[in-house]
């Protein structure tokens, strides 16, 4: 499927989109780059002869997510924010399958277009499961690897389809609850909800299962990598996620978050410790 359910759906999104970017407190750029899935769209910033940091964003966003983590980390690296193929952004819209090589060649693409050789990747959910996939077949182009709540990696909550599934019959109400319960139970600022809101009616969400990587796939990530989850996570079992990347990634730095949930904002300063040290 295409991302977007209709052309006027995609501008408001586009539309509000370009707004975000419009208020960010950092010199930045807009690219377009070209894959073999048609055209990228990414936001850059920071010094170009600084080492490169690419930020992955999860399904049912863009890179707008990123906005205050390109502030901050603009100042230490090359920052870039794609917007992945099929979600609701500004690169192509043809959703990619899951389960062969494209979002890794995608990704490839990218690295290539921008003349990257190396980079470090920064993913949350389906964008971490990303990162993760192109970090076990492309490792040498992977100086350090940051996953936050990632999916393939332990198991997804069953229940979470009938809870959302509930929770939206319920009207505006019940979608801001689904919403506040993915971040964990924590509040939400007003202006990233309403997106969240405008995105989830004029998407076409990806239902199908993400993959989950095997143990072989696991074993490949050999560089430096740090793994965060939240204990409220509804969408992902992230002990278990925890656990069986401890267990095969041992290098690995691990940190579970008592009070957080599948979203996890502010974790800016984390971040940029690991990549610097």
């Amino acid at each position: 499927m295409n991302a977007f359910k209709t052309n006027e759906g995609k501008q408001a999104v586009i539309e509000y989109y370009n707004m975000l970017v419009g208020h960010m407190n950092v010199s930045h750029e807009e690219l377009y780059v070209e894959t073999r899935f048609g055209d990228a769209f990414l936001l850059a910033a920071g010094d170009k002869e600084k080492e490169p940091v690419i930020l992955l964003h999860g399904s049912s966003m863009n890179a707008a997510m990123w906005i205050k983590d390109i502030e901050e980390m603009s100042k230490h690296f090359r920052v870039y924010a794609p917007d992945l193929p099929g979600e609701p952004g500004r690169s192509s819209e043809e959703q990619l399958q899951f389960d062969n090589m494209d979002y890794a060649l995608w990704l490839s693409d990218v690295f290539m277009a921008l003349h990257i050789n190396t980079a470090n990747l920064v993913g949350v959910s389906l964008g971490a499961w990303l990162a993760a996939k192109f970090a076990s077949n492309y490792a040498d182009k992977v100086k350090k690897l940051v996953l936050l709540c990632p999916a393939g990696i332990g198991g997804q909550n069953s229940a979470f389809k009938e809870i959302a599934m509930t929770l939206l019959s319920k009207g505006e109400s019940g979608v801001d609850e689904l919403f506040q319960m993915i971040n964990g139970g924590n509040p939400i600022p007003e202006i990233m909800l309403n997106y969240q809101k405008l995105i989830a009616g004029v998407f076409n969400s990806r239902m199908e299962p993400i993959p989950s990587f095997t143990d072989e796939d696991l074993k490949h990530i050999t560089m430096p990598s740090l793994l965060i989850v939240g204990e409220k996570d509804i969408m992902l079992n992230s002990i278990e996620t925890a656990e069986r990347y401890k267990r095969l990634v041992p290098t690995a730095s691990i940190m579970v978050l008592s009070d957080a949930g599948h979203s996890l904002p502010g974790k800016t300063e984390k971040i940029i410790n690991f990549l610097v040290k």
